[in-house]
């Protein structure tokens, strides 16, 4: 019997399998959390799930039914989740800062997709941020970068925290 676990082990850790595991779970935490931001107010618009596919195919290089398996794969991870941590200890135990910056820029993406700034997305992007060490200068800044660059779209309330 030990044999046997001995050889999974080893077997373990000579494929590439481990790394390939880990970036699947990143893309899955990732695209979990956007799924959270884009359903927390109750209503989830087409708008946002364009711009959820839109982000999470730029973002993984995916193509179209790669990127609907992940958002489908997103979508149930989230329901079953009892918490934000389970995705946002993933990605910041394996992401610099500057990767965990841009997750938050693609939450305030999905904020913003709709055209309406809700105050339960707005806290869940505040509370994710604070989970990926992301500091509250960068969470704003980030909030009103992507505010001005989607104002032709908006007819939501001014982003000021």
């Amino acid at each position: 019997m030990f044999d046997i676990i001995k050889k999974f082990v080893s077997d373990l850790s000579d494929s590439d399998e481990p790394e390939t595991f880990i970036h699947d779970k990143m893309q899955l935490a990732e695209a979990a959390l956007m799924y959270h931001v884009i359903a927390v107010d109750g209503v989830i618009r087409d708008e946002e799930k364009a711009k959820m596919a839109e982000l999470l195919s730029e973002q993984f290089d995916l193509s179209e039914e790669e990127t609907k398996s992940l958002t489908i794969e997103a979508k149930t991870a989230e329901q079953e989740a009892i918490d934000l941590y389970k995705f946002t200890s993933i990605l910041k135990r394996a992401l610099k800062e500057e990767d965990r910056i841009k997750i938050i820029e693609h939450l305030w993406e999905m904020v913003f997709a709709d055209g309406v700034l809700h105050e339960l997305e707005d806290n869940v992007v505040w509370r994710i941020a604070e989970l990926l060490a992301v500091d509250s200068r960068n969470r704003v800044l980030l909030k009103q970068r992507v505010w001005k660059k989607n104002t032709q779209n908006m007819n939501a309330l001014t982003p000021d925290d």
